[in-house]
This record gives C-alpha cells, sequence and structure tokens, in this order.
C-alpha cells in the first residue's frame, strides 16, 4: 500500500544515527533528507519501505507507529549500516513524543493540545509503575530545605541549553540535520533524568524547524520563537529553582487526573478539534454548578473528516447514550469522576454517566457565567493562555458576553466580525478554523451581513493588543436555542433582517490602528529565528529605533533592543587579530530575555485592552 507518511522515530535513534556518521557524510546529510522525503514510499504492516533508488530499499520497522531502535532501519546499499541513508530516512520522519511512562507531562500550546491516549484508570491504562506521577507524592517535610535539581539534571539542563542556543546562532537555516539531533539527543537525556517539560520543548523545536526547512504552509515564525524561549527558559531555571517551582519545571509525562466526586454538569457547546498533527475530532464544552469548566473529548488521526463523523458519535463517559452535540445542550449526572487540572474528564471504567436535563444559556447555573465583567474574564483567560505560563495551571480560555453585531471590518489578512459587548469594549470576533468543510466561515460572514443583532456568545481569548476572540458558539438569532458555529449552519432566514444591508463598522483608530512601539523589539527577537545571530550583527546602528522605543515609555525594551543587537555584533579577536567564536550563550540570554519581555508586555497590553475606557463607550 503506498503511503507517503513515515512513522515516528525516538529521538534517541535520530541522534545516535547522525552521531556515527563520518563528518564528510553529515556534509551530506541534509541533501540526503531531501533526496529521502521525496523518494516513494510503501507500507506493509508495521514496515515502511523507501525506495531510494532502482536497486536500493531502505526498511524502517515501526511497531506500534514508532521505530523504537536504530536495529528497526536498515538499508540495502553497499554502505550499509555506515550509510547516510538510515540517518536520513530518521531525520526525515518525524520525531516521536515522550514515552508515557515516564512521570512527566509536555507543556500545552497557546491553545490546549488534544489528548488521543486513553484517559487514566480505563481498561486499555497500565498500571503507574512505583514512583510515577500518577503515585501521590509524599508529604514535605516543612523541616527539610527545598529540593533542588541534582547534578544531573543541571547536566541535562546545560545540555539542552547549549543545543537551543546552538539554533539561535545558525538560524532556521543553518539548523540543518546535525543541529537538530544535538537537540533530539539532549532531549533523550533530559527524560531520562526526569525533565519531561524541557525535554517536551525541545521536541516541539525539532518539529518546527523541520516545517520551516520544508517550506510547511502552517509554519509560523512566532511559534518558533515560543518554542526556542520555552525550551531556553525551562533549561535556565532548572539551575535556579527549588521546591514547588522545581515541581513545575520538570513537569510530568502524563496528565494527572485526580477524583473530583459527584458532579451535575450542563452542557455549552461543542466544538471540531483539528490539529497540525493529522488529528480530528470533537471538544464538548459544559459546566458545573459552581461556574467550572469541563471538557469530553475524543480526538484520533483522521483530520476533518474525522471530526464532522465524530459529533454525532456518543460521548465515552460512563452509560450515557448522548452523541457529542446532543451533550452541548443536554445534561450529565457523574459520579466517580475524575478530572485533570486543564478540565478534561476522565473516563475510566470507574465512572458513572446518566443523561440529566440540561439548561438554557439564559437560564440558571448557565446564566451567570455572562454575568462575570468581560475584563476579568479577560484577566482570567489571560493566565490560562500565557505563552510561557507554568503547565497544570488550570483555567480555561473561554469568554462569554452579551454583543450587539456592528457589521465586518477590514483587516490586514482578510475580515473579521466587529462588535459591542455589554461593558461597551468594541471586538473582533474572527473565525476559528478556515476548513471550507467546517460551518465557521459561513456563519460569521452571515451574521456581519445582520448589523444590530444581539446575541449570546462563546469565544476563545486570542492575545493581542485590542480584544480580540475565536467565535465559537453563539445563541440562535431569534432567540431560541443555540448554535455551534463549527457544525451548526446558519441560514437568512435565521437573522433578524435577511435584507438589512451592511453598514460600515465604526473604527476607531485609537482601539485598532495604533502600533505600539514594542514592535521595533518584537521583530528584532523573530528576525533572529529565521536568519541567526548574523541578521542582528549586521544592522549597525539601532539609536534612532531605540529612541522610539524609550519615547513611547518603554525604557526597559529600549535597553534590550540595544543590548541585544551589541550582543549579536560583538566579535573579539585574540592577540593575533583572529576572530574567537562567538559568545553564543551571552546573546542566548540576552535574547531570551527580549523574548519574555516582549510576551510579557503584549499580555500586559492585552489585559488593559479589555478594560471599559470613556472613549470605547458609545
Amino acid at each position: 500500500m503506498n503511503d507517503d507518511r513515515l512513522p515516528s522515530v525516538a529521538p534517541e535513534v535520530t541522534a545516535t544515527l547522525v552521531e556515527d556518521l563520518s563528518p564528510r557524510l553529515r556534509k551530506r546529510l541534509d541533501a540526503a533528507v531531501t533526496k529521502i522525503a521525496a523518494r516513494p514510499k510503501r507500507r506493509d504492516g508495521d514496515t515502511v519501505t523507501i525506495e531510494v533508488d532502482d536497486e536500493t530499499e531502505l526498511r524502517l520497522h515501526a511497531p506500534g507507529g514508532v521505530v523504537a531502535t536504530t536495529d528497526a532501519i536498515t538499508c540495502g546499499c553497499l554502505l550499509a549500516p555506515a550509510c547516510v541513508h538510515r540517518a536520513a530516512a530518521a531525520c526525515a520522519a518525524p520525531a516521536a513524543d515522550l514515552p508515557p511512562e515516564q512521570p512527566v507531562d509536555r507543556p500545552t500550546a497557546k491553545a490546549p493540545e488534544p489528548d488521543p491516549s486513553p484517559a487514566p484508570g480505563s481498561v486499555t491504562d497500565p498500571p503507574p509503575a512505583p514512583g510515577s506521577a500518577s503515585d501521590p507524592a509524599p508529604a514535605p517535610d516543612p523541616a527539610s530545605p527545598p529540593e533542588v535539581a541534582s547534578p544531573a539534571q543541571r547536566a541535562a539542563a546545560d545540555a539542552l541549553w547549549s543545543a537551543g542556543a546552538a539554533v539561535l546562532e545558525a538560524g532556521v537555516d543553518g539548523a540543518g540535520a546535525v543541529t537538530q539531533s544535538s537537540l533530539l539527543r539532549a532531549a533523550h537525556s533530559a527524560r531520562l533524568r526526569h525533565l519531561p517539560r524541557a525535554a517536551a520543548a525541545a521536541l516541539s523545536v525539532v518539529t518546527l524547524l523541520r516545517a520551516a526547512r520544508a517550506g510547511d504552509p502552517s509554519y509560523r515564525t512566532a511559534d518558533l520563537v515560543t518554542a526556542l524561549a520555552e525550551l531556553l527558559s525551562t533549561a535556565h531555571r532548572v539551575g535556579t529553582a527549588s521546591g514547588a517551582e522545581l515541581a513545575a519545571v520538570r513537569g510530568r509525562a502524563r496528565r494527572p487526573y485526580s477524583p473530583d466526586g459527584s458532579l451535575r454538569l450542563y452542557g455549552l457547546f461543542t466544538e471540531p478539534v483539528i490539529t497540525d498533527s493529522g488529528h480530528g475530532g470533537v471538544r464538548t464544552w459544559v459546566a458545573a454548578p459552581d461556574g467550572r469548566l469541563f471538557t469530553v473529548g475524543d480526538v484520533a488521526p483522521g483530520g476533518v473528516g474525522r471530526a464532522l463523523g465524530t459529533a454525532d458519535r456518543a460521548v465515552r463517559l460512563g452509560e450515557s447514550a448522548l452523541t457529542h452535540r446532543e451533550l452541548g445542550r443536554a445534561g450529565l449526572a457523574v459520579s466517580g469522576a475524575t478530572a485533570s487540572p486543564d478540565g478534561r474528564l476522565g473516563a475510566g471504567k470507574g465512572v458513572k454517566a446518566v443523561t440529566a436535563r440540561g439548561a438554557a444559556w439564559t437560564e440558571p447555573p448557565l446564566a451567570a457565567l455572562w454575568e462575570t465583567p468581560p475584563s476579568e474574564q479577560a484577566a482570567r483567560a489571560l493566565r490560562s493562555t500565557a505563552r510561557y505560563a507554568d503547565p497544570d495551571g488550570g483555567g480555561s480560555d473561554l469568554i462569554f458576553l452579551d454583543v450587539e453585531i456592528l457589521g465586518a471590518v477590514a483587516e490586514s489578512g482578510g475580515s473579521c466580525l466587529l462588535a459591542r459587548c455589554s461593558s461597551g469594549v468594541l471586538v473582533r470576533l474572527t473565525v476559528a478554523d478556515d476548513d471550507p468543510a467546517l460551518a465557521h466561515r459561513d456563519n460569521v460572514t452571515l451574521l456581519a451581513a445582520a448589523p444590530g443583532t444581539r446575541l449570546r456568545i462563546i469565544g476563545r481569548l486570542v492575545p493581542a493588543p485590542h480584544p480580540r476572540l475565536t467565535l465559537l458558539a453563539c445563541s440562535h438569532p431569534s432567540g431560541e436555542g443555540t448554535i455551534d458555529l463549527g457544525f451548526d449552519r446558519l441560514r437568512r432566514a435565521d437573522l433578524p433582517d435577511p435584507n438589512a444591508p451592511v453598514h460600515p463598522a465604526p473604527q476607531r483608530p485609537g482601539d485598532f490602528g495604533a502600533h505600539a512601539p514594542l514592535y521595533l523589539l518584537e521583530r528584532r527577537v523573530e528576525q533572529t529565528v529565521p536568519a541567526g545571530r548574523a541578521a542582528l550583527g549586521l544592522l549597525g546602528d539601532i539609536t534612532a529605533d531605540a529612541g522610539r522605543i524609550r519615547r513611547g515609555g518603554l525604557p526597559t525594551a529600549a535597553g534590550l533592543l540595544t543590548a541585544l543587537c551589541a550582543s549579536a555584533a560583538r566579535r573579539d579577536r585574540d592577540l593575533f587579530g583572529r576572530l574567537l567564536p562567538a559568545d553564543t550563550d551571552g546573546f542566548a540570554s540576552h535574547w531570551l530575555a527580549a523574548a519574555r519581555y516582549t510576551a510579557a508586555v503584549a499580555e500586559s497590553l492585552c489585559e488593559a485592552a479589555w478594560e471599559p475606557a470613556p472613549e470605547r463607550v458609545a
């Protein structure tokens, strides 16, 4: 069977194969990776065969979908096993995630990543190993000093720092397979030393580097900036953290689920989940009477087609026969519930759930979700979506608003829906997913043609200098029922006046048009990632930019920009006038400080934008 997808390869396998290459073959590795990725492939059970040429075949044996040993990659060429083909195949394949038995957890991205694995406690879940994260942690002795990282953990963190700094030095264009293998080796060592958060950040960097070098259209430089800063920050904190902070820096291999007793849950809405890794499914949001939000998900490989089909499948939770879309409007009574810190409900065999009556958004207890001021909701959502927040922080990034639709407003990347919420703040509502198979785009377009419509909406916060949400669900324009905007399709007959003309929405330059001078530092931080340190070293005099930032009221940003560019341009010489190696660690420290500062200021500007102000009130 022809299949262009390669199986995942364990990081240590890729690192070992690259390290075993001779210096001559390492120089040819990047070209070999490109060649292998373009060659025909076929799958036969757990084995994928790549036709290197007319006479040579390369085989990857991946039981369970993962190549776990170097011997599982074999080549038929005359130079095997010392050939470049085996290492090239490993570098062309995606890096496998961390094994689940390690006591650590991957950091979440800006939006929560789906978890296709069974919930702890299910019939397919193996019993936890002694000393794993599933066991209750022993109570700390108040008299003992706080725990600090071991020498082995500090050494592993230093290796991760050096590998991340090398990526910044070289940039995307220079971070080829050899640089990536150093990151993978450091990630493997960190996993063995129980530093899974840093190891997962390194794997994310490798994945994004490969996407950038392959020209993947879904790649964004901002994502690689965030991943690199997370890697460097976590590696640095290992040596300085202690006690509870050290536990957060280490992370967890498994998402912990804890008992939550009996829960009475009320459905809110169902959203499609489509990931860049090819997974698809749904996530249904439910609320408890005390306002806590939970999710019930079903995500597995399959893309948008699986997302559309799963919405009408039964929820895998207890004895409930509800489908996901039905649960979004009904209720559940759950006993023996288990939940993770981010609100995911476990589906273990001890969980019992039966169908119960739901509640309208205008009825208690759901109506209380819309009574919290928008500024407080935005502050709460920012805490859960912060780019460098510690994992297991909990909280939700959803915003609940009563709005009046004002119409469409043009943006550089297209158009979006402008609305005024009850506090008078103007909010931009954007499409959650542009896939034409989903209903998001068509629904937002129809709503934009009905200015004056009043709706109760649920959206996901988008951190930006102005109030911005991705629109997920809304009340029906007629006032009867609700609309899951990813699945349900509005019709013109549903709108109050389908013949109403589209009026231009009010535009206040003070709200949306102005650029804070912070972007002068942000663009230098982002410029480093694709082009490397040398790109900043060639900028020359940046006094004008630093002065503009300082006049904008951001003296710290001006100092960080000056120090970053000076560090990039600094190259010392020895007594004979020869250039000494660049100070990659020093430059990485300056870059990390600038990246973390810009993220913190951007989040502060986002939070401030949600505060009602006289100029935003009609």
